[in-house]
């Protein structure tokens, strides 16, 4: 029988996580199901194949669920798919606060204007680069922490799918391109995920050339994220740390300096003949 302690059938849940009452929830309706069918918790563990504690845990909301828990528990109670379903309402809780945050902006945002220095910004990365690039991380996550970081990533891409569709804009540092992140077979399929997105209608990405003189995003990073309401949220990590930021003076800063460094760029469509260019050459 397994032990929870290296068990791949749940995640943990932070203290204070505001999804602890979704988790919670779903732990009490398993618990109902399973005294419901007259089942005691080191009866019902010994069917499931984990251990009781990990039951324990799970019904009193200490541990996510995984959807394989879920799936195991609907068929040894019975439940005709309504256990299963519960996977819905936890999709997202297994997901970093800090992550979830950001998925709920750009899920609401109209606009989203971002410019990287460093990294390709996550929803332009393939599938591929972002796991090579959490797999070089120091120290090194685990390969449970990797494919959870990964998975949130993916969710994030749903931006692309929406009606009506965002306006999405982005200026990436021309080392970022050139970078060959997870080898030269990932590189050339990231070059070819940048063309995919860039001919979007909603979409324009830019390149910062590296022998630019005058530079204003000397100060890195930069995001915006634009909502229907006219409010605004950014963030700047040199200025404001990875703290949102709301206040109008202070965004006024961020569009000033996002405004001139989509100027200094190379335009949309010089970008993406130098994308061309360089997965010609990779």
């Amino acid at each position: 029988m397994k032990g929870d302690s290296s068990d791949d059938s749940s995640w943990p849940l932070a203290p204070g996580d505001d999804a602890q009452p979704s988790v919670a929830l779903v732990g009490r309706q398993l618990k109902l199901w399973r005294t419901a069918a007259g089942l005691r918790v080191p009866n019902f563990a010994k069917s499931m194949g984990y251990s009781a504690d990990l039951v324990y845990k799970i019904e009193r909301g200490a541990r996510i669920p995984r959807p394989d828990y879920l799936d195991k528990a609907d068929r040894v109670l019975n439940a005709g798919g309504k256990i299963a379903a519960m996977a819905e309402d936890l999709e997202s809780a297994r997901y970093p606060k800090k992550v979830r945050d950001l998925k709920r902006w750009e899920d609401e945002a109209v606009e989203l204007g971002s410019y990287g220095n460093h990294n390709l910004h996550g929803l332009l990365q393939t599938e591929e680069h972002m796991r090579a690039l959490y797999e070089m991380r120091r120290p090194a996550y685990t390969p449970d922490e990797v494919d959870l970081r990964v998975s949130a990533r993916m969710a994030r891409r749903s931006i692309f799918e929406r009606t009506p569709a965002p306006a999405l804009t982005f200026v990436q540092e021309e080392v970022t391109l050139l970078r060959p992140i997870g080898g030269r077979m990932v590189h050339r399929r990231q070059l070819e995920r940048l063309l995919e997105v860039g001919q979007l209608r909603n979409v324009e990405i830019q390149v910062m050339p590296t022998d630019r003189d005058d530079h204003a995003g000397m100060d890195g990073r930069i995001q915006l994220l634009k909502f229907v309401d006219g409010s605004i949220v950014g963030h700047s990590m040199s200025q404001y740390g990875s703290r949102p930021v709301e206040d109008p003076k202070l965004i006024q800063v961020l569009e000033l300096r996002y405004g001139i460094i989509r100027a200094q760029a190379l335009t949309p469509r010089e970008s993406l003949a130098f994308v061309e260019k360089l997965l010609g050459e990779t």
